[in-house]
């Protein structure tokens, strides 16, 4: 898939399927390559990936045909461009609440390369006509997601995708169950009421409606029912633990050796 698909995708149709991928391991890629996979993410505002490990990822990611979706350490636009700068097909903007925030990563994501006064006049639309059929044609496979994580983005959210430009919202169930009051409480009737009014009124705009899960499967289908069309399913370093705690447990049962103790929580990310 390539970002144009993946963006046309996520406007028009989907869902779009893509994982988590912590290791920066040279040999995860000829792993994560035949798995079925629409996009990869990658997440520099809770793992940490240094600049250079980003580019190499992000650059072999797209050439495999997986365009690399990048959330950065905070919503700066500075830090947008550097990771588009780097490769990454589309910037995840962490913890979005109010349109200026967006407004500014526009400019980043879809205004590239203009900064400066020149970048505030194209913001209110002020740019002649020859240069902005090239800024169109620059950023045309660029792509912006806004994570909607709190109780204030959501009552901001139809203010916020009036913002041209945001290609889908992006839900991060931890931070938006904890704002709620309701920490991991991802069954209960108002954190998915929530979930529902965000993909609800994100695709009556025609913007993609996107969630990061690490339930089971019911869960995902769930949330595509609801209206997403976006899904991150898991990560690998989940996969990883979930396999491996499983086999350990089954491997010393069969072996009637007694349990080490009590398995650790989740892994939310």
């Amino acid at each position: 898939m390539t970002p144009l698909e993946l963006k046309n995708a996520l406007h028009d149709g989907g869902p779009v399927l893509g994982t988590l991928i912590v290791s920066p391991s040279p040999f995860w890629p000829k792993i994560i390559g035949d798995c079925g996979l629409d996009f990869v993410f990658i997440d520099t505002e809770h793992i940490a990936l240094d600049r250079s490990q980003v580019s190499w990822m992000c650059r072999t990611y797209a050439a495999m045909g997986l365009p690399p979706l990048v959330r950065t350490g905070s919503p700066s636009p500075y830090e947008a461009t550097m990771v588009l700068d780097d490769g990454a097909a589309g910037v995840v903007a962490p913890y979005i609440e109010e349109v200026d925030q967006v407004k500014k990563l526009r400019g980043a994501s879809k205004l590239r390369p203009l900064k400066g006064k020149r970048l505030e006049e194209a913001l209110e639309g002020q740019l002649p006509d020859q240069l902005a059929d090239y800024i169109l044609g620059f950023n045309e496979n660029n792509l912006l997601i806004v994570n909607i994580e709190s109780a204030p983005a959501v009552e901001n959210l139809d203010r916020i995708l009036d913002v041209p430009g945001i290609d889908s919202v992006l839900i991060g169930p931890h931070d938006l169950s904890t704002n709620l009051g309701l920490p991991e409480k991802y069954d209960d009737p108002k954190f998915l009421k929530k979930v529902e009014t965000i993909f609800t009124k994100a695709r009556a705009r025609g913007v993609g409606a996107g969630i990061h899960a690490w339930g089971d499967i019911s869960s995902q289908t769930r949330f595509v029912e609801m209206g997403a069309n976006l899904i991150i399913h898991k990560a690998d370093v989940i996969f990883f633990k979930e396999c491996m705690r499983t086999e350990l447990a089954e491997i010393r049962e069969s072996l009637g050796i007694k349990s080490t103790g009590d398995m650790a929580g989740d892994l939310n990310i």
